[in-house]
């Protein structure tokens, strides 16, 4: 049991500092990139800037244009694990929100990086295109996931894994009936606003209460919010939230 034990810890500390190199080599390109245009920075710079090799940049990146927008290419595994093992009485809903929210826990302590990826993505349109063809892709493979947990034994969730990725491959979840494919849409563009409002509006409100804030109104089929009055948040939420 000792050495199970001594295993796992070894494989913990291995990951994270992959994570950790990972995330240095990214933050490095998006700097670099918002000072001199992703075009112009080139993988032997943003490795120097990372402090690794340009062969350690291909261990973690098969490309130059993957730095960007792969900034941490298992978040997607990561968020449908959490939905697969979500308790079974949270709703579809709760689940999504509850498995995302884990994983944008960064995003506050991130806050200049993810600022600045986003300068970069409008300077260079082709990292934006890229960009979107990932997110459709995962935003597939969400939709299974969810729609597995819904009913494991219906259309679209029997057999295979839940990845079908690919952002050419739509054809092959036609089985996924209407609410999956709407809870991944609405969960993926949920967590851009919240992002997006924090950004214009923190402090004094936390990326946490903002993002849940978000899925309040999503769980209240988005009525009007009351009219705002002095003792209510500056931002309109609801007291529900």
């Amino acid at each position: 049991m000792q050495c199970v034990t001594n295993k796992g810890a070894g494989a913990g500390l291995r990951e994270r500092k992959k994570q950790a190199t990972r995330a240095a080599l990214s933050e490095a390109a998006v700097r670099l990139a918002a000072e001199h245009g992703a075009e112009n920075v080139t993988v032997e710079a943003i490795s120097n800037a990372a402090g690794v090799s340009p062969r350690t940049f291909f261990n973690y990146f098969d490309s130059h244009d993957d730095v960007f927008v792969m900034m941490d290419p298992d978040v997607g595994e990561r968020v449908r694990r959490a939905i697969r093992d979500a308790p079974a009485e949270l709703s579809p809903l709760d689940a999504v929100r509850e498995a995302m929210a884990a994983e944008l826990a960064e995003v506050e302590l991130r806050h200049e990086v993810w600022s600045l990826r986003a300068k970069v993505f409008q300077k260079s349109p082709h990292l934006l295109a890229r960009g979107l063809g990932l997110h459709m892709a995962e935003e597939r493979d969400l939709a299974r996931t969810i729609a597995r947990r819904i009913d494991p034994d219906g259309p679209g969730g029997q057999g295979g894994p839940d990845v079908h990725g690919g952002p050419g491959a739509p054809c092959e979840d036609a089985d996924i009936e209407l609410y999956p494919r709407l809870l991944a849409a609405v969960a993926g563009t949920a967590a851009r606003v919240a992002i997006e409002h924090w950004y214009a509006h923190s402090p004094p409100l936390t990326f946490p209460e903002i993002f849940r804030d978000v899925f309040t109104h999503l769980s209240a089929g988005l009525p009007q919010p009351p009219a705002q009055t002095d003792d209510r948040p500056s931002d309109g939420r609801t007291t529900e939230s």
